[in-house]
């Protein structure tokens, strides 16, 4: 009668077997973006324009504000790439100029209105009370100013340029990243860990600095993210209006108001402009989706 159980007399051992090693939570969010194509083409288009604006003028010989009147109006050539306005300046070297000027505006602003945005929202919704009553009722009150009318009460007071229109939007700007924040930190002070660092003493400066703003970084990116365009497309719109940069800097904006008469004979001087204002804003709004949805708690698996 044989026995009913029979030693084992070896034991496989599986080697080599890939185990899935753990990511934290910018490491999942980082790969989710990167399987996301169409946030990365909005990227890799950023990076383009970013080197295109740092190296571009070190394809041509000529500079922005230089004028050669017997090259007036140019189509695109091999010498003048994008062709040349009325006044016979390089508009590829415009371009590149502009592009340095527009993403210098736009980034600036965004940055502003995060820090301001940040820590008035922040601070309104972790003191509370009364105190955040106040606070939210005057980013209201800001927030009914139109843009327009401060820009222009602004050029009256400062002379235009750069400094004045950074100035301009971050005086109302930095409202939707103080609500942002303020909800963020709303949902976060339920959470125990909240309760923990409070009953281990951390003071509420602490508390904000160092657990709370971080754990809405993710938000506080994507805003970020689509807050560039918005300033680059506001920095052109007043410089179409005559309120922006003025001349001879080179301005995306004052390029295509330029351009705008020429239209009808010479289009490239309207054309690459806009062309340029399009896209950068499409790269950053497709980033900006893009990251929302990677930093989007509810999408990992």
């Amino acid at each position: 009668m044989s026995a009913p159980f029979a030693p084992i007399e070896k034991i496989k051992i599986i080697e080599n077997i890939p185990l899935n090693k753990p990511t934290n939570y910018w490491e999942d969010s980082w790969k989710r973006l990167c399987r996301n194509k169409v946030a990365m083409t909005g990227l890799f288009i950023l990076v383009f324009l970013i080197l295109f604006a740092v190296f571009g003028p070190m394809f041509s010989s000529y500079t922005y504000y230089e004028t050669h009147l017997q090259y007036k109006n140019l189509s695109p050539c091999k010498a003048h790439f994008f062709g040349t306005d009325e006044l016979g300046r390089s508009i590829f070297v415009r371009i590149c100029w502009g592009a340095r000027i527009s993403l210098f505006i736009g980034i600036s602003a965004a940055l502003i209105d995060m820090t301001l945005g940040v820590l008035y929202g922040g601070f309104a919704a972790l003191w509370g009370g009364k105190i955040e009553e106040v606070l939210m009722r005057i980013a209201d009150v800001l927030s009914s100013l139109p843009n327009l009318l401060i820009v222009i009460l602004l050029t009256v007071i400062i002379d235009q340029g750069v400094l004045t229109i950074i100035l301009a939007m971050t005086i109302t700007g930095w409202i939707n990243m103080a609500r942002i924040t303020r909800g963020q930190i709303l949902s976060l002070k339920e959470q125990e860990f909240v309760a923990a660092a409070i009953s281990l003493g951390v003071g509420k400066t602490r508390l904000l600095l160092r657990h709370l703003i971080p754990n809405c970084f993710g938000s506080i990116i994507t805003t970020v993210t689509l807050t560039i365009p918005y300033a680059i497309f506001t920095e052109a719109f007043l410089s179409f209006l005559g309120l922006g940069v003025q001349a001879p800097v080179a301005s995306w904006g004052t390029m295509a108001s330029d351009g705008l008469p020429a239209l009808s004979f010479y289009p490239w001087r309207l054309i690459f402009p806009a062309f340029f204002i399009s896209i950068t804003m499409l790269a950053f709004n497709l980033l900006g989706d893009g990251l929302r949805d990677a930093f989007d708690p509810r999408l990992r698996k």
